[in-house]
């Protein structure tokens, strides 16, 4: 269930949201991230993921989630779980008036994916990035730098 602009603003402002984020590893160990381009976290490059809706089973969160944000079919259970997690922003995805509270579930697949076919609705562009060279880099958001 999507909510309108202002219930999802108080939601925001009065509650901790859960997602899933997804760390896709490539056959050559590399990592595949994205440029986010919304708030929060926009301009950084970031793991795919997303927030689990309102009466949405985890398992069909995460079928959701890698069709939409990676365009293959995968079950959790073929997932490495590696822990919930906890991500704090300053603003939030309409702007700097409300902060966001994230707790994350993260999971691990290794999958080939070809990153020119991958949709661009909250990442601009992909790339694949060496574990150190993304520890490394300053434009790698520190939430995605944790599940390396």
């Amino acid at each position: 269930m999507y909510l309108d602009k202002p219930i999802f603003t108080t939601v925001i402002n009065s509650t901790p949201l859960v997602s899933i984020d997804l760390l896709i590893e490539n056959s050559q160990g590399q990592v595949l991230l994205g440029l986010r381009n919304n708030r929060p976290a926009k301009g950084f490059w970031f793991v795919p993921g997303g927030r689990i809706q309102k009466n949405e089973k985890l398992d069909d969160a995460f079928k959701r989630l890698c069709f939409e944000e990676l365009g293959i079919k995968h079950a959790r259970q073929k997932a490495e779980h590696l822990g919930p997690f906890e991500h704090f922003y300053d603003d939030f995805v309409f702007g700097e008036e409300v902060s966001t509270h994230y707790v994350v579930l993260g999971y691990k697949i290794v999958v080939d994916l070809d990153i020119d076919a991958l949709p661009q609705k909250q990442h601009g562009q992909y790339q694949w990035f060496d574990k150190e060279a993304m520890r490394q880099d300053e434009k790698v958001h520190i939430h995605s730098k944790w599940y390396i």
